[in-house]
């Protein structure tokens, strides 16, 4: 009797994480639900060793349920991968949750797998830091059938936020496929350092000053 009582007790202890782990992502779901649309100005600066370009400028506009519209004067170099604020892609189809457990109990972090049921997903897994005290992603690692791993870390200007105000998209190059043809005028890249790369890889930083942010019910 004593033994079983500990593996019931264990099964309880566990269930309860479980269920926990998987509530905060909801609640995190809700919270993102909760979005409308946005408008936005961006701030863009790219960390790729191979491409010297200056600090750029864009709009940006969201509208739930549609992808996000990124437009600029002189430049496209940017991923569309990482830019869905909604992290829609994640929630759009049937998912099960599995706890990593917890990162910092300080910090009120803990890590999330998210692993899609539907075939129909654009990706294979998602790991995530949510932040359990304020309901909200603040990393993310997302593992895609197409366009390989890319990995956002995002920063809020304060508690109550739900959308960041600073957003680190670090990708693979060849894999995200981004359009350097049509990278602007004063940009250049460096072909040969590119072909030299083993393991081409980047950051885009991105500053978000918000214009507008619509939230439902």
């Amino acid at each position: 009797m004593k033994q079983l009582f500990i593996i019931v007790a264990i099964f309880t202890v566990f269930t309860a994480t479980a269920q926990t782990a998987e509530e905060d992502v909801l609640k995190v779901k809700s919270r993102l639900d909760s979005i409308e649309g946005f408008s936005a100005t961006i701030k863009l600066h790219a960390d790729i060793s191979f491409i010297q370009m200056p600090d750029k400028e864009a709009a940006a506009v969201f509208t739930k349920g549609e992808p996000i519209v990124i437009t600029s004067e002189d430049f496209t170099l940017i991923p569309k991968r990482g830019l869905d604020l909604s992290f829609r892609e994640l929630f759009e189809h049937p998912f099960i949750t599995v706890d990593r457990g917890e990162i910092s109990n300080k910090a009120n972090l803990r890590a999330v797998s998210i692993l899609p049921t539907s075939e129909k997903a654009d990706f294979s897994l998602a790991t995530l830091h949510i932040d359990t005290k304020n309901l909200r992603i603040v990393w993310a690692e997302i593992n895609t059938k197409k366009d390989g791993t890319y990995a956002l870390k995002l920063v809020y200007p304060d508690n109550k936020a739900v959308l960041p105000s600073n957003l680190t998209i670090s990708f693979e190059i060849e894999k995200i496929r981004i359009p350097l043809n049509f990278a602007g005028k004063d940009v250049k890249v460096d072909r040969k350092k590119m072909r030299e790369e083993d393991e081409k890889k980047g950051r885009i930083i991105l500053d978000l000053d918000y214009s507008r942010i619509g939230k439902g019910g």
